[in-house]
């Protein structure tokens, strides 16, 4: 009989980001990818979300490897948490390893990693199993997607990918290395979703270098372009722009600086020093001839933008005038799209010429319809699996795999929620929606330096706090003597501007003085008994007042 395999997600199923699937072939599991997802309004406070590892964490002695395709947070995000708690060998490209190591860095973690640096297209054997990589074309350099190969065939994991032939070994779209996989029996195929609503090819609509070919040759006074830090495709056609029209490049800030000096350690991103600036020959340098790049990760890049408009950048040699230039070259993502709104609107009242790319000039670079189609009907999967993506998009990459002509229908073709397994048995397949081998799934909130210790109710207090804001009702009382010794004292935040309401004070006052020398009156005083009376009192009452439910804090000291 051959070794059951089980494929399941605990994240990256009808969501953006956070992605985390699991292969579990006989006694050998396979993690791969572990990401974070960045937290909408909803979740103030809230660096980031990762997804509950619980069963992981539980069955950490059968866990063989960690497969990271590239070094995305929506890959990485996860890792310096979970590794902790469940240490096993990371297989990823150098690249992959430095942006791994440069997310831990920021968060100020000090995490000894067991690295096991593979190359994009490769062969290799991890727990007495053939594991083979292809290099694919994605904004991430030496990005890749996996084979496993299990009793009962390969299960591939495409990674992100599009198809495109191009020079650059840093982004190659390897057939060959696929062509190869091909042929032998693929149990599973686990495909990518983002793009799959696209029609045609992704490639060449992905591409930076059509929109600021202008930008670079009109332009009388300095260039500026805004980046996203995980996007080295565009990087790399900036460095090629800077080359070709012999301008130079400055590097924003320490952080820009920083990133490069990474890169060009391990060989890449390299930058011609003749097209280099220094800090020093800032002001040095032909405002014509000069090009000026920031970067940084989703909104802290518009947050650095709306700070150079407002002129309160730390570096104050770099001013915004009306001959220069800025080429926004990173579509907001919809969480922050109002902070990128606000940002972009400083620019214009500055004078400079902007350039806005938006998502419908350019194409994230995930694979479309035709791109899914060329991987589907190269490796003609047994079974297909819709994964990394919004419903809709699962949705959208299950329909054009059925109608392709490869045997592929609803009953080889599983759309599947986080948690929900599917179970090979003899090459035949069986989902479990529901019962024991549903595995448990959730989010685990990262806040600061804490894993999962904020919860619903922290987040419901948040929300409370910056919407309506807080009165803190202050009052000393003496049980001994049955009297209040101290106070009252009531304090308003983010709520109303107290010189303007001073009924509401007053009121506040007599209601907490009241309630307290009643509780006094009653011989045993019971201070949280009394603190509940007061805040739903003071509830009911500010509500009848104002229509608005401010957080309600009563504190009483006893003093005896």
């Amino acid at each position: 009989m051959t070794e059951t395999v089980r494929i399941f997600a605990l994240g990256g199923l009808d969501e953006d980001g956070k992605n985390l699937y699991v292969l579990e072939a006989g006694n050998d599991i396979f993690i791969i990818e572990a990401g974070a997802k960045y937290p909408d309004s909803s979740k103030p406070g809230i660096d980031f979300i990762i997804a509950n590892y619980d069963y992981l964490l539980k069955n950490k002695d059968r866990v063989r490897a960690y497969i990271i395709t590239h070094g995305h947070d929506d890959l990485i995000g996860a890792l310096p948490y979970m590794y902790k708690d469940i240490p096993a060998p990371i297989y990823a490209s150098k690249a992959t390893i430095m942006m791994i190591e440069g997310f831990t860095k920021r968060r100020a973690m000090d995490i000894k990693y067991n690295f096991v640096e593979i190359e994009p297209s490769s062969r290799i054997t991890i727990a007495n199993r053939t594991v083979r990589f292809f290099q694919t074309c994605h904004a991430m350099m030496l990005s890749s997607g996996v084979a496993i190969k299990t009793e009962q065939g390969y299960v591939v994991y495409s990674g992100d990918f599009l198809v495109e032939y191009n020079a650059n070994p840093h982004y190659r779209h390897d057939l060959n290395a696929l062509a190869k996989i091909a042929e032998r029996p693929i149990l599973a195929l686990l495909s990518e979703s983002e793009g799959a609503e696209k029609a045609g090819y992704t490639s060449p609509n992905h591409r930076l270098t059509p929109h600021i070919t202008a930008p670079f040759q009109d332009s009388q006074g300095r260039v500026f372009i805004s980046l996203y830090n995980q996007s080295t495709y565009h990087l790399e056609e900036i460095i090629d722009m800077v080359k070709k029209h012999h301008k130079k490049l400055y590097l924003y800030d320490e952080y820009v600086r920083d990133y490069f000096a990474r890169f060009n350690s391990i060989g890449m991103l390299k930058i011609p020093q003749i097209n280099l600036v220094s800090p020093d020959d800032l002001l040095r340098v032909r405002k014509n001839d000069m090009v000026i790049l920031m970067m940084a990760q989703g909104d802290d890049l518009y947050r650095e933008i709306e700070a150079l408009a407002n002129g309160e950048n730390e570096d104050k040699r770099i001013v915004l005038n009306p001959e220069d230039t800025f080429i926004v070259a990173a579509p907001p993502a919809p969480n922050f799209e109002l902070l990128a709104t606000d940002a972009i609107d400083c620019l214009y009242q500055t004078g400079v010429k902007v350039y806005e790319i938006n998502r419908k000039m350019m194409s994230p670079m995930h694979a479309s319809e035709e791109d899914l189609k060329m991987m589907i009907s190269l490796l003609k999967p047994q079974y297909y699996i819709p994964v990394k993506g919004e419903y809709k998009q699962l949705m959208a990459n299950a329909k054009l795999a059925v109608g392709m002509d490869v045997q592929l229908s609803h009953n080889n073709i599983f759309l599947l929620d986080n948690g929900m397994t599917i179970k090979f048995t003899e090459g035949k397949a069986r989902l479990y929606a529901a019962g024991d081998e549903v595995v448990p799934t959730g989010d685990l909130y990262i806040d600061g330096t804490g894993v999962g210790d904020t919860t619903s109710t922290v987040l419901d207090d948040r929300t409370i706090l910056s919407d309506d804001g807080v009165i803190v009702m202050g009052i000393a009382v003496s049980k001994s003597a049955a009297k209040v010794v101290a106070g009252p004292d009531i304090q308003m935040r983010g709520f109303v501007f107290v010189r303007e309401n001073d009924a509401i004070i007053n009121e506040l006052t007599k209601l907490l003085v009241t309630s307290v020398n009643d509780f006094l009156k009653k011989g045993s005083f019971n201070a949280d008994k009394c603190a509940e009376d007061i805040s739903e009192r003071a509830k009911r009452f500010v509500w009848r007042e104002t229509r608005r439910s401010p957080m309600i804090l009563p504190l009483i000291s006893v003093v005896d």
